[in-house]
């Protein structure tokens, strides 16, 4: 009898008929092979599910909710889904690179001390043009111990380690530490990372091998002053954490670029915006 995969890559989504196809193509061009594909529809409304299930490639793997839920507890009922000891979930407007798995996969492979695997990733708009390249891991490549992960991004008062599309991490690991937190729905991401990290190393990749778009009725757009709030306040409780060291000064830092953080963000989803509108009058 064969064994399951060795990694399994996980979409869930909602209402995602616009991208959702170019989300699952990168994913299926892999170079490294050994994985599935894990959709998870939250029972919407469009045409997302029939897109879905329209691949005809037996690593996909397609599963709706009968109810919608929350996106919290979509994101957790995704990686339950999962059969393989290591996990990607990727969000169904943003894309991964070709090599993306055999770049992460081989490191968390070799080394049982490796927790999570992240690399770069572009900024991309609504049609899949770089804004704004190569973002991500300022002074987290190479190894790094969770005290050096938590101080560097509590002095970056933001999230320098990016979106899951651009992470690998354990399954086990996952599952100890909790998974996805709800009460951190807009900062559930950089949470988890570190919390991930009680468990073993991190590793970031120099490599830029996913990428994050831009769009205007995406769920980061519409809520971009809680996505700040979340923020700020995940920094305070990683600065209050005794185990993770974090210094005075890192936080006293992380306070201050806080705002500029913020200020790029809007500023990216400007750009996309004017991208965007430029798009339509061509095509009026």
């Amino acid at each position: 009898m064969r064994a399951g995969p060795s990694v399994s890559v996980c979409i869930p989504v909602y209402r995602g008929e616009r991208f959702l196809a170019e989300t699952m193509r990168s994913v299926l061009a892999q170079t490294y092979a050994d994985f599935e594909l894990v959709v998870l529809d939250n029972a919407s409304p469009d045409g997302t599910g029939r897109i879905a299930r329209s691949f005809g490639d037996p690593r996909v793997r397609v599963e709706t909710n009968p109810a919608t839920i929350p996106q919290p507890d979509n994101w957790r009922r995704a990686v339950e889904l999962c059969r393989a000891p290591l996990v990607k979930l990727v969000c169904a407007d943003d894309l991964v690179h070709p090599r993306c798995l055999e770049y992460q996969v081989g490191p968390m492979t070799a080394d049982p001390g490796l927790a999570v695997v992240a690399a770069r990733r572009h900024m991309i708009d609504e049609r899949s043009r770089v804004l704004v390249p190569r973002r991500g891991l300022t002074g987290l490549t190479g190894m790094r111990s969770s005290v050096e992960v938590a101080r560097r991004v509590v002095r970056s008062g933001a999230n320098p380690i990016g979106e899951p599309n651009g992470v690998l991490f354990r399954r086990q690991h996952y599952l100890a530490a909790g998974g996805w937190r709800p009460e951190h729905r807009f900062a559930m991401d950089l949470d988890l990372w570190i919390r991930l990290l009680q468990f073993g190393e991190f590793l970031g990749l120099p490599e830029t091998l996913a990428a994050f778009r831009i769009g205007r009725e995406s769920l980061s757009a519409g809520n971009e002053a809680t996505i700040y709030a979340h923020q700020k306040a995940l920094i305070e409780e990683l600065g209050a954490a005794p185990h993770l060291q974090v210094r005075r000064r890192d936080l006293a830092v992380g306070r201050l670029r806080a705002p500029s953080g913020r200020l790029r963000r809007r500023a990216l989803y400007r750009m996309s915006d004017r991208a965007a509108r430029r798009d339509e009058r061509r095509t009026t």
